[in-house]
């Protein structure tokens, strides 16, 4: 279906990705992983035709139909999810009498590929507004006859990426590229959506950080590394890669180990063999015996011999050894990855009650509260997860906990030693015309220190210096945890804080909240990270809380 050859890419003469190639069969689910920055997005969008490769090339079937998504997703400002929506879709009979047109154009020129292209379309379009496929889909991802009438530009971050999804899905590609496809999708629309992929007959290419989503969907990994610009394959979802990555890894340190063993070796025969060259000539230059000055001389002789043939035994194995170290036979160091350092340090100590919700109701309009009468403590030390439809009231909780939002009723009582950190969805604390370095400033006493706590958030070279809206992502997200790290917080609101994180980072910030003696809040849809993060779980339903432990 799709045949990638040889493709690279490279910006400021530096390379992106090299010489990468891989295989797309019909109805296939790969999974593509990596650093952010390492090219995903990129190589998407080269497949999705939306870029040119530097060199290399993509062969396809000319008439494959491809559904692109994208990272964000941008419409008209005065656009309502219906409008956009009917435009994807379209009447069945408006989409008939388009049909009768194509027809009619294709009899004319039956050999027109993009004629044939542009009634194959249409008759998918009209199946699917026939058989109630696009009611089906609208459904499925919560964008029912209510949502229709929003303006897109109010919709949340969720209602967006499941807008875009509905886009892509209603054109019925034959091959899916999609490119973080599970940011902001709360857990039913991410199972919602596991089944769907897992039913379509497409092909799909699937950029995504989200490990459970990627164990349930795909049966081969591609993983890029940064580090060799190049894509390796593996066999299996997320976990059977991790253990077969592992293993090799294991494999490769063991071999190091045993390589630099045998160096050492080596190294020592070659020098001993030296130092008795060296000891044999020394010796041969101070014999002083009686006898005949011919005897003296041939004894000498005799030991200068010997010291040279040992000398060239060692020079024998000093050239054995440069060419060993040269050859590929060599086994190189196994590279660790730059991943994000976080350690949480210099918190005042928590009293027992941390936080305290009286009868709480919260919301935008009193007549219509999102959530009512909420009566609940969190203790110091607990991490939990707070999970729920997207537009429940997740994010406006966090921000009524956080002094941002008045509350309909009720109240937030706070221990007096709380350090509040609240990190938003959106990213909004930052100031997107400043840089990281200017971001930072304000806690070090000089701008050595600040750029190296940036280091350890992989901030390094000309990167502290960006405008952070020219940071991807991924990058404004690890500037937010920077932010919270350095002031010193002992009790965190964190909304959906992964998002956007790589593998390897959420990893990272996974074991620095293992390290964290505070208390956590933290609204989150990674069922992974829940799984080993948090020690109960709020699930928000009918206006309420349901409490349960997490084991």
């Amino acid at each position: 279906m799709l045949t990638v050859h040889h493709l690279t890419k490279s910006f400021d003469h530096q390379f992106l990705f090299e010489d990468v190639s891989f295989n797309l069969n019909p109805g296939e689910h790969l999974g593509l992983i990596g650093p952010n920055g390492c090219g995903k997005t990129t190589l998407l969008r080269i497949l999705a035709g939306k870029e040119s490769a530097d060199m290399g090339h993509v062969n396809c079937d000319p008439d494959l139909h491809i559904g692109y998504l994208p990272q964000g997703f941008e419409s008209d400002p005065t656009d309502t999810v219906g409008e956009i929506i009917g435009r994807a879709v379209g009447s069945a009979d408006a989409l008939g009498e388009d049909l009768v047109a194509a027809s009619a154009a294709l009899a004319l020129r039956p050999y027109d590929s993009t004629l044939q292209r542009n009634y194959d379309s249409l008759l998918c379009r009209i199946r699917s507004a026939e058989t109630g496929r696009s009611a089906a889909i609208l459904a499925g991802l919560g964008l029912d006859r209510a949502a229709l009438f929003l303006p897109a530009i109010h919709l949340s971050g969720g209602q967006k990426t499941r807008l875009s999804l509905a886009l892509v899905l209603l054109g019925e590609p034959q091959l899916l590229l999609l490119d973080e496809p599970t940011n902001h999708l709360d857990i039913a629309m991410l199972e919602w959506l596991e089944g769907w992929l897992n039913a379509c007959p497409s092909a799909a290419l699937i950029v995504s950080h989200d490990r459970t989503f990627l164990d349930r969907t795909v049966t081969r990994i591609l993983e890029m590394d940064p580090q060799q610009g190049s894509v390796r394959e593996y066999a299996g979802n997320y976990s059977a890669y991790l253990e077969h990555r592992q293993r090799e890894i294991d494999k490769q340190w063991a071999a190091f180990r045993d390589q630099q063993l045998r160096i050492r070796r080596m190294q020592q025969d070659i020098a001993r063999a030296k130092a008795q060259a060296a000891e044999t000539e020394r010796k041969a230059s101070s014999i002083r015996l009686g006898g005949s000055e011919m005897k003296i001389k041939g004894f000498k002789s005799y030991q200068q011999g010997v010291a040279k043939k040992v000398a060239k035994k060692a020079k024998t194995r000093e050239k054995k050894l440069e060419h060993y170290l040269e050859s590929d036979e060599r086994v190189e160091k196994p590279r660790r990855a730059r991943h994000i350092k976080i350690k949480f340090g210099g918190m005042a100590h928590l009293g027992r009650s941390v936080i305290h919700l009286e009868e709480l109701s919260i919301g935008y309009d009193s007549a219509a509260p999102l959530l009512l009468g909420l009566t609940v403590d969190v203790h110091a030390g607990q991490r939990i997860a707070l999970t729920g439809p997207n537009g429940s009231g997740k994010t406006t909780l966090l921000r009524t906990i956080a002094g941002q939002l008045d509350p309909l009723a009720g109240q937030v009582c706070l221990g007096v030693s709380v350090r509040l950190g609240y990190m938003t969805q959106d990213q909004s604390s930052l100031n997107l015309q400043q840089t990281a370095l200017e971001t930072m400033a304000y806690a070090f006493p000089n701008l050595t220190e600040a750029r190296n706590f940036l280091a350890r958030f992989l901030f390094t070279g000309d990167e502290p210096l960006k405008p952070n809206a020219l940071l991807s992502y991924g990058q404004r997200a690890c500037l937010s945890l920077a932010h919270l790290v350095a002031d010193g917080c002992n009790c965190l609101l964190l909304d959906e804080p992964v998002n956007h994180l790589d593998i390897p980072s959420r990893m990272q910030f996974e074991k620095a909240l293992s390290e964290f003696e505070g208390t956590v809040l933290a609204a989150v849809h990674d069922r992974y990270f829940i799984e080993r993060f948090a020690d109960e779980v709020w699930r928000v339903e009918e206006k309420g809380i349901r409490r349960s432990l997490n084991r």
